[in-house]
């Protein structure tokens, strides 16, 4: 993505509807000062303040929410892996 990217109306099919807007306009571009930090190595998250604040209690424990993410990737691969061996094409992300 470049820093000099926009936005601009190529064309408004209803443009009464815009009465503000118009053909060529620009409407969006990149900001700097709203990007992300770059992420830290380590993650660590305390939920103190949010038991303590919200009274928040979570409703499963570190390793079910594991398993459940397990699970789903699991149900992920086995569909990519059905339409895979009946010919289509599955895009995987690498993240």
């Amino acid at each position: 993505m470049a820093l000099q990217e926009v936005g601009i109306i190529a064309a408004l099919t209803t443009p009464q509807s815009y009465p503000s807007l118009s053909t060529g306009q620009r409407i969006v571009r990149i900001d700097p000062e709203y990007f992300r930090p770059a992420e830290g190595e380590t993650l660590l998250g305390d939920p103190s303040k949010a038991k303590a604040d919200l009274r928040w209690v979570p409703e499963i424990t570190l390793d079910e929410m594991v398993a459940e993410m397990v699970a789903h990737d699991l149900d992920l691969a086995k569909q990519h892996a059905l339409l895979k061996a009946n010919g289509y094409s599955v895009d995987v992300s690498k993240e």
